[in-house]
């Protein structure tokens, strides 16, 4: 089946990213928009737009029956959901397969599957795939206790229902162990309904690998290569490159054989990201968890394969086949992205809406900007603080990181606060060109920054 209309049911750069797709491959776009969005960049370069509730998300973009209804009332063949808001909503997904609109993505059976992390790890296991010393669900403080013991300290509290961060908590000693469950708990419950609880082993010195992943109906399988997300910030992303440089080339090719065996094995279909902890130390890695949908950070793989993922989502979703074998992906180069938020990083990090006065992206080669902000747009108070990715191509990693360097000096935005002075700070770091940085280097040396 040919899409001829999609309806966009997300906001932002990642709206617009969208909407450029659909107009490569001849594709009608439908933007989705709440209120406070109906002026958007999305909106005006939609071909059109459809506001579904008011400025909240929970009233708009997590309004189920309103995208729903938007897209059965436009005759949209397709929903593309972006990411975040219902993207990995196995809900919303069957609700699009029981109307007979395409979902770009998996089926609801793998969404469901893939996002209940206990569920995931055995399913991992079941293809071979290395999994985290760790537990089941957690009964009660009791269980955790006795299975602290057993795994060894320091452990890690994980909500099973959920993820961005939400539900976790590191255990050190022992007498840290009953007020981290009960946080945990508590905090799993508050985000996700849910207060479900597993624990696995800590480890101290770990990067954070992802493997970009690719599956079609026709059960073909395909890698894009790996990412590295370590550059994070309370278990949320800041830079991103690719390839992981500090890898070694031996385990780079376990964990990328290790992420297709996964896909290949639930006959996943779109793409994925399958995520995975590597343990420096010891040079063993560990699957994570798997996201069923596009990640942020896909454009950094875009850069070194020359492969438009989002086009590739919706051929694939027309029920095309990939069109690449293995052997046909090629790298190139190195490519960083750093996320530009609105946000004060000297002030805790709080958002900071408000009307842009002065947007002067960097023009230089090997830069790319996927943004939906201009000068004079307002910044609303309702949603992630993401404003643009700034997406940087060298030869090697050391010249993406200089040319990130110079790019990081030359974007000046006024009228709101970025994190842009602290994306330059970590990029200028030694440790950043060194490689020497981990998942919890942020943490460890962000009082340097603010002091600075």
């Amino acid at each position: 089946m040919s899409i001829q209309r999609v309806l966009i049911a997300n906001r932002g750069e990642i709206a617009v990213r969208v909407v450029r797709a659909c107009k490569a491959l001849g594709i009608e776009s439908v933007v989705a928009v709440s209120k406070a969005d109906q002026d958007s960049l999305a909106a005006r370069l939609g071909d059109r737009a459809v506001t579904i509730g008011p400025a909240r998300a929970a009233q708009s973009y997590l309004d189920q029956n309103a995208i729903l209804a938007a897209a059965l009332g436009v005759k949209a063949d397709a929903i593309h959901p972006g990411y975040g808001f219902l993207a990995e909503n196995p809900r919303f997904v069957k609700a699009c397969e029981e109307n007979q609109i395409t979902f770009v993505g998996p089926r609801s059976a793998s969404v469901a599957a893939m996002g209940n992390k206990l569920e995931a790890r055995e399913i991992a296991k079941s293809y071979g795939v290395p999994v985290v010393p760790g537990s089941p669900r957690i009964a009660s403080y009791e269980d955790a206790a006795d299975i602290a013991d057993q795994i060894g300290f320091p452990i890690l509290f994980k909500a099973a229902a959920g993820g961005g961060g939400r539900g976790i908590r590191i255990v050190n000693k022992p007498s840290e162990l009953k007020v981290a469950f009960q946080n945990a708990a508590a905090e799993a419950e508050a985000a996700f309904g849910d207060n479900t609880l597993y624990m696995e082993r800590y480890i101290v010195s770990a990067r954070h690998i992802e493997i970009q992943v690719f599956g079609d109906r026709y059960n073909n399988v395909i890698h894009l290569g790996e990412r590295d997300c370590s550059m994070q910030r309370r278990y949320q992303k800041i830079i991103e490159e690719a390839p992981a440089a500090m890898v070694p080339q031996q385990t780079r090719q376990a964990i990328r054989d290790a992420a297709v065996a996964l896909v290949k094995g639930i006959s996943y279909e779109n793409a994925g990201t399958v995520e995975f902890i590597y343990d420096e130390k010891r040079d063993e890695f560990y699957f994570l968890e798997m996201n069923t949908r596009l990640q942020v950070e896909h454009p950094i793989t875009e850069a070194i394969t020359g492969v438009d993922l989002v086009q590739l989502q919706l051929k694939v979703a027309s029920g095309e086949a990939l069109g690449y074998d293995q052997s046909e992906i090629t790298f190139s180069g190195h490519a960083i992205e750093c996320r530009i938020n609105a946000e004060s990083p000297r002030n805790s990090f709080h958002p900071s809406p408000g009307k842009i006065t002065l947007w002067s992206p960097p023009d230089l080669e090997g830069v790319r900007l996927d943004t939906h902000c201009y000068q004079g747009y307002v910044v609303p108070p309702f949603y992630d603080s993401l404003l643009a990715k700034l997406i940087v191509h060298g030869k090697d990693r050391g010249d993406a990181i200089e040319r990130t360097k110079e790019a990081l000096g030359r974007f000046k935005v006024e009228g709101i606060e970025t994190n842009i002075e602290f994306l330059s700070f970590l990029i200028n770091d030694p440790d950043f060109a060194s490689g020497e940085y981990n998942t919890r280097w942020v943490e460890a040396n962000i009082g340097r920054f603010i002091s600075g």
